[in-house]
């Protein structure tokens, strides 16, 4: 599986070479919401927590863009980019504060309320644009990067899709990542063990919320254009939908999610105008055929040339 994801990678790095403009935004587009969806994996596969009101931090990220970029100039990547995250990181950490006190049903119901109050607040608010939303004229200014330019914009996306892969993996790998993964298969004998499991959570959750954050900045960026819609239950669900059609608990089963959900809605969008009608189908077959997700499948294709050759060796 690990050549399988280097492989993966340096067909996204060289993509640019042989890709037109179109094909090129739309696989930025892809990776943005791969770093998203696996922002929500963090909290969903791995902390167990599910979360309806995800995308306020990346509506957040987006409009810190917004605040910081002066009227038809660029703002400095190295001020905006940072201030995106932090921004949504203390978002959900005041958030969590109050979130992570309940739970179940109770939880979902409640990060979807706090979403819809940003929503409600962002869209009614004259200062940020109302419904209308507000424009972002310029990309970043990063310096040594030209992110006006449509290849130098991809591959700046793709830098930090494998960054934020590496930092979680990393992250999960370490005793936190442990941590929190005991803490959802059983939390009360975690908190019996103790370990403190609220702050554990919190932390994740602070986690989510800041990566999620970086990915509506890079949507910012990209389209130039952000509206209370970036804060919307939907854009939520579009990410858990990618998570539970990739594979939970796998990191790159949300970035297979997010290029097959993304790619098949292109698709279906051009061929019918009833799309969504064949979107549904599509994920309900998915869900039903796949439990653990595509990369739940592809796992255990790979798993068989091993299973026989050990049956032979044998």
């Amino acid at each position: 599986m690990r050549w399988a994801l280097l492989g993966a990678a340096l067909a996204l790095a060289l993509f640019p070479l042989v890709g037109s403009t179109f094909y090129l935004q739309l696989v930025t587009k892809i990776m943005i919401m791969a770093i998203f969806a696996m922002s929500l994996d963090l909290l969903v596969g791995y902390t167990g927590l599910v979360s309806l009101g995800h995308a306020a931090y990346f509506g957040l990220g987006a409009y810190t863009l917004w605040v910081l970029s002066p009227q038809y100039e660029a703002s400095p990547i190295w001020l905006s980019l940072p201030a995106a995250i932090l921004a949504a990181g203390i978002a959900a950490l005041v958030i969590g504060v109050f979130v992570l006190r309940t739970s179940g049903i109770y939880f979902i119901m409640a990060t979807l309320a706090f979403a819809q109050m940003l929503y409600s607040f962002v869209s009614e608010s004259d200062l940020f644009g109302g419904s209308d939303g507000v424009y972002v004229y310029m990309k970043p200014d990063a310096l040594l990067i030209d992110l006006e330019q449509t290849k130098q914009f991809y591959w700046f996306v793709l830098a930090l899709l494998v960054g934020t892969y590496l930092f979680l993996r990393t992250l999960l790998n370490s005793l936190f990542g442990q941590v929190i993964v005991g803490i959802r298969a059983n939390e009360r004998r975690m908190r019996a063990l103790g370990y403190p499991v609220f702050r554990y959570k919190l932390a994740s959750f602070v986690v989510a919320g800041a990566l999620a954050g970086l990915a509506g900045y890079l949507a910012a960026a990209q389209f130039g254009f952000v509206n209370p819609e970036l804060l919307g239950w939907h854009r939520s669900g579009d990410a858990l939908m990618m998570v539970i059609l990739g594979g939970m608990g796998s990191l790159f089963g949300p970035v297979l999610g997010a290029f097959v959900l993304v790619l098949l809605q292109e698709l279906f969008s051009n061929l019918t105008k009833h799309w969504l009608l064949l979107m549904g189908a599509f994920v309900v077959a998915a869900v039903l055929l796949l439990p653990n997700g595509i990369s739940g499948l592809l796992q255990r294709a790979a798993a068989i040339p091993v299973a026989r050759r050990s049956k032979r060796s044998e």
